[in-house]
């Protein structure tokens, strides 16, 4: 089977696949971490990408998935797992549980959150509203689901667990706006994996507060041209980090440049 969404405007539904956990290193760029939470019980269905623009875009504001470090190991949440966006890039390990006719015994996939995937209410939650709140809902691409269970399971129950990702290299920060926006999309977050707060720095100014827009894209009314940038992240387990003058003074808008920091793993 294969699910339809109606994304909000600007939102493309972009959802690939992750590796097994337990049998190597996952697809995309992160593989198994600490835990962060128990198992708990929620429900995941199938997504089948038809379209090779499936591959760009997504309500958390990564764009093209590959090229952002988020590889093919990515999944779209439901509304009462998505948190507004502030849960984008976290990382869960999912696996099928209760039915032995259809699960993969012994499998695992690990996933980061870049998309959301919104409620039906022309359905009741138990009857095609599978993303309805209050409903815990996981929406794979069918590559994904088949590392887990047989493609006939359709809506499966499952188990997931948060964990921490795991990054190669810094925290990416890609700048766009015009001369007195600066907006700045954050990824390749390693440990909790989601952003909470964003300042930016100029070599002229002090530390300025982001607000987030939409995802993990975060924005600030600014001119800070001509001045070398640095960041101050923090994720959402209360960990900051600091990347000094991570864009050189003559940064460009639409340029990407990645830190000498990380979050610990």
């Amino acid at each position: 089977m294969s699910l339809s969404f109606l994304l909000l405007p600007l939102l493309l539904f972009s959802l690939l696949f992750g590796g097994v956990a337990s049998h190597g290193a996952a697809s995309g760029s992160f593989t198994t971490g600490t835990t962060l939470s128990d198992w708990s019980a929620a429900r995941a269905t199938y997504y089948a990408a038809s379209d090779p623009r499936d591959t760009v875009g997504g309500a958390c504001g990564y764009g093209d998935l590959v090229r952002a470090g988020y590889g093919m190991a990515t999944v779209g949440l439901s509304e009462s797992l998505f948190e507004r966006g502030q849960i984008c890039g976290a990382c869960f390990e999912l696996r099928c549980v209760d039915d032995l006719r259809w699960c993969i015994p012994g499998t695992s996939i690990i996933v980061a959150v870049t998309n959301f995937c919104p409620p039906n209410y022309g359905f009741p939650s138990d009857g095609g509203g599978h993303c309805n709140p209050p409903n815990k809902h996981f929406v794979l691409p069918i590559e994904a689901f088949e590392k887990i269970a047989i493609w006939k399971a359709g809506n499966m129950p499952v188990q997931y667990r948060r964990i921490k990702c795991r990054k190669e290299g810094g925290i990416r920060f890609q700048v766009s706006g015009s001369s007195i926006f600066i907006s700045v999309l954050i990824t390749n977050v390693a440990g909790a994996g989601d952003v909470t707060a964003v300042k930016i720095k100029g070599s002229r100014t002090g530390w300025l507060p982001m607000g987030r827009n939409w995802g993990q894209n975060w924005h600030v009314n600014a001119d800070l041209r001509n001045q070398p940038l640095s960041f101050e992240v923090t994720s959402s387990d209360g960990q900051t980090i600091a990347s000094y003058n991570v864009a050189p003074k003559d940064w460009n808008f639409g340029q990407t440049f990645e830190g000498s920091k990380q979050f610990g793993t």
